[in-house]
C-alpha cells in the first residue's frame, strides 16, 4: 500500500486567499462570494446530504452514465494514471478506477484540504494496491502543471463543477489542463445540462432546507475565519434561473438593513433590507457548448454520453496537436 503527498498549497495560503476573495467580494457592487467558501467541514456535510435529497438529481445521473459507460471509458483510454480533481473517494470516482485497474498504475487525487486528501489517499492505497496514489494539496485553478503522472492519463473533472466557473474562468481552467496534457490524453467531464427551470431552481431550493443551511455556511465560514459578525439568521437563501446566461444563481438576501464588521480585513460592510449577496453560479450546458469550449482549448470531444433522461452529461475528449 503506497501513497505520497504532497503540498503546493498551506494553510495560510487559504487564509490569504480568502481574505482577498472577500476585500473583493464585499466592495463590489452588487456582492459576490466564490462557491469555493462553502466547504468547511460543515459545508462539506452539508453538501453530502444535499446530493442525497430527492430534489438534486445531478449525483444520481451521473452515476448512471458511469455505471454504464466505464468500461468503454477504459477500454478507449488505456490509461495508466487516473487525475481526479476532487477528494478522489467517491463512489463515482471508484465505478472509473475500478474499470481502468487493468492498466492503472497511478492515482493522482487533488484536493484543497490536506485532511480529506490524506483520509481519500490511504482509502485508495489500500482499495488498489500496489496501484501508487499521490495526494496533492493544490487548487486545480492554480496547480495542474504540478501534477504527477505517467501516460497516458485521464483526467477526470466529474459532479459539474465545471459550471462554478464563469466563462472566461472555464476557458482559462480547460486550457490549463490542455497545458498540462500531452497530445493524445485524455479529459473526462461532467457537466449538468439545460432543462426545464422548475427542475434546476429546485434542484437549488430543496423543501427540506438543506441547501438554504448550506449556502448560509459561507457566513459562518467568515464569522470564524476573520472575525465577522455576520447574523446569518438575516440572509434568506434565494436560486433562481438567468436565462440569458443560462445559469443557476445562489444569493443570500438581507431581510433587513444592517452593517457587518469583518475586522481581519478592515472592513464594514453596509446591507440594505433587500440587496443581495451572490454566492455561486451552476451553468448549465447544450452538448455544441460543451464541444466548442473544448475546442477552443485544444480538445476534441470524442464520445458524449447523457443518462437515460438527459438530465446530465459526461464528455470524453481527447488533447489534439
Amino acid at each position: 500500500m503506497t501513497f505520497d503527498l504532497t503540498v503546493h498549497l498551506t494553510p495560510d495560503d487559504i487564509v490569504r486567499g480568502l481574505r482577498s476573495d472577500v476585500r473583493t467580494g464585499l466592495t463590489g457592487a452588487p456582492k459576490t462570494l466564490p462557491p469555493k467558501w462553502f466547504y468547511d467541514a460543515r459545508g462539506s456535510e452539508l453538501f453530502e446530504r444535499i446530493t442525497r435529497l430527492p430534489e438534486y438529481y445531478p449525483t444520481r445521473a451521473e452515476r448512471e452514465i458511469l455505471a454504464e459507460r466505464a468500461e468503454e471509458i477504459a477500454a478507449l483510454t488505456g490509461a495508466r494514471t487516473v487525475v481526479e480533481l476532487g477528494s478522489g473517494s467517491s463512489e463515482k470516482t471508484r465505478l472509473l478506477l475500478d474499470a481502468v485497474r487493468p492498466t492503472l498504475r497511478e492515482i493522482v487525487t487533488l484536493d484543497v484540504s490536506e485532511t480529506a486528501l490524506a483520509d481519500a489517499a490511504a482509502t485508495l492505497a489500500a482499495a488498489y494496491d500496489p496501484v501508487v496514489v499521490h495526494g496533492v494539496v493544490g487548487d486545480f485553478t492554480q496547480h495542474l502543471a504540478l501534477l504527477p503522472g505517467s501516460a497516458p492519463r485521464l483526467v477526470a473533472f466529474l459532479g459539474g463543477t465545471l459550471g462554478n466557473l464563469v466563462p472566461d474562468e472555464r476557458a482559462k481552467f480547460l486550457a490549463s489542463i490542455r497545458d498540462t496534457l500531452d497530445d493524445g490524453e485524455w479529459l473526462l467531464l461532467g457537466t449538468d445540462l439545460v432543462k426545464d427551470p422548475h427542475v434546476l431552481v429546485r434542484a437549488y431550493d430543496d423543501a427540506a432546507g438543506v441547501t438554504a443551511e448550506f449556502n448560509r455556511n459561507v457566513l459562518h465560514v467568515l464569522n470564524r475565519e476573520l472575525a465577522a459578525n455576520f447574523d446569518p439568521t438575516a440572509f434568506e437563501h434565494v436560486a433562481l434561473w438567468d436565462y440569458e446566461q443560462e445559469w443557476v444563481e445562489m444569493r443570500l438576501r438581507a431581510t433587513r438593513a444592517m452593517e457587518v464588521r469583518v475586522p481581519v480585513v478592515g472592513l464594514t460592510v453596509s446591507f440594505a433590507e433587500g440587496e443581495e449577496l451572490r454566492t455561486e453560479v451552476s451553468a448549465k450546458f447544450r452538448r455544441d457548448r460543451v464541444a466548442a469550449e473544448l475546442a477552443d482549448a485544444g480538445f476534441a470531444l470524442r464520445e458524449w454520453w447523457t443518462d437515460a433522461e438527459s438530465r446530465f452529461g459526461v464528455t470524453l475528449a481527447q488533447a489534439t496537436g
